[in-house]
């Protein structure tokens, strides 16, 4: 594998392809750096985090969904 990064200074740039790459199918990619967002790892959160997001209403309505869900869905015997 060949990595090489590069600022071009115009729109064309020479490649030169490796002696063991010819007559194979090689992939050539360009991007800019600035393409990428660096990922961060997503702070930790509690239960109580998230106090407040939903409205009473949209609580019981998931409640009951919750609750109707477990009753569909039999659980296995415990071993």
């Amino acid at each position: 594998m060949v990595r090489t990064v590069i600022t071009p200074q115009k729109s064309t740039y020479p490649l030169a392809i490796p002696p063991h790459y010819i007559g194979k199918m090689v992939e050539v990619l360009i991007y800019s750096n600035d393409d990428f967002v660096e990922y961060k790892e997503p702070k930790k959160q509690k239960p109580s985090d998230f106090l407040g997001t939903l409205s009473v209403a949209e609580g019981e309505k998931f409640h009951q969904y919750v609750k109707q869900s477990r009753e569909i869905i039999p659980c296995l015997p415990e071993t």
